[in-house]
């Protein structure tokens, strides 16, 4: 048995940062320590459960069958304590000293970051931020066990665990080049079922939205590209007669400044729904809390309370 009041706990802070960063680097500039000091304290954590810890696997560190078995645990003993602390105290964003997991795609970070990090640079020196793409069968667990602290994606079916905020609604637009010989405003079904489409999507293979309401009403578009990236989607476009069906918000912001149109959808569609997402664990927590009134101040006018 262990005597905790001769272990310092500032270690297994340490033990889950190289476990979530993947090496001694990444996790000394999470926790803003030297790489020596962390390799200190993991030298010493290996003393204390006698056990290599880490592997080498690459360019990063692999948690051995011990580490794999701490972690979870590990982390949700730290964020227990870490809510009563705060409790205790309040949450000051100015004074913190953290850092917040958030999941969102693509389109997000480009609509979200650059007025969240003005904010958090002004009155949240001290908190970090990252950004990740969260497989979405994984949301739930990474939510779950902290690896998240908040996820920004679709309706998904998950666990009544799981908190949802419905923060905004937005209708699909078509995107082409200026000059496009048919593709103009007022343009029908017909000449958009003609022309050939970029289809943005991490998946391999599958329908979009679009494709699911075109079925729907039996029709059927020639997908010629499909790619992962909405911003080589919008060159494509602009440099070739291929259409892109996007969101209106993010269409409008990657269209002005690459000289590509932005037309009406010549169908009827459902809006695309975006949800804000936390764990039941965290639904009290200030600095959670805080958190997702950032996220939804940040995203705009668009964001539903």
């Amino acid at each position: 048995m262990i005597n905790l009041s001769r272990v310092d706990l500032n270690l297994l802070v340490v033990l889950e940062a190289i476990v979530a960063e993947g090496g001694v680097s990444r996790a000394a500039e999470r926790l803003n320590l030297t790489q020596p000091a962390v390799s200190h304290a993991l030298a010493r954590l290996r003393e204390l459960f006698d056990d290599p810890l880490f592997v080498r696997a690459g360019r990063n560190l692999a948690p051995t069958a011990l580490t794999k078995g701490l972690v979870e645990p590990l982390r949700q003993s730290l964020q227990a304590l870490g809510a009563l602390i705060e409790k205790g105290e309040g949450f000051d964003p100015a004074r913190a000293r953290t850092v917040f997991t958030v999941s969102m795609r693509d389109p997000m970070e480009v609509l979200i970051l650059p007025k969240l990090m003005k904010r958090l640079a002004r009155e949240a020196p001290g908190i970090d931020l990252r950004t990740v793409q969260m497989r979405r069968r994984s949301v739930e667990n990474g939510l779950a066990d902290g690896t998240l602290d908040a996820a920004f994606d679709v309706a998904l079916p998950l666990s009544e665990r799981i908190h949802r905020q419905r923060i905004s609604a937005d209708r699909f637009v078509v995107a082409a080049r200026k000059g496009h010989p048919r593709v103009r405003p007022g343009f029908t079904l017909a000449t958009y079922l003609a022309e050939k489409h970029v289809m943005v999507t991490s998946r391999r293979r599958g329908p979009g939205a679009e494709d699911i309401e075109l079925g729907q009403h039996g029709q059927r578009r020639h997908v010629s590209l499909r790619c992962r990236n909405y911003l080589a989607a919008i060159q494509v476009v602009a440099g070739s007669d291929l259409v892109l069906t996007m969101t209106a918000r993010y269409a409008s912001l990657l269209g002005a400044a690459s000289g590509v149109r932005v037309l009406a959808m010549p169908l009827r569609m459902p809006t695309l729904d975006l949800f804000l997402y936390w764990h039941d664990r965290v639904h009290n927590d200030p600095a959670n809390r805080w958190l997702r009134l950032q996220l939804v101040e940040a995203l705009g006018k668009t964001a539903r309370p």
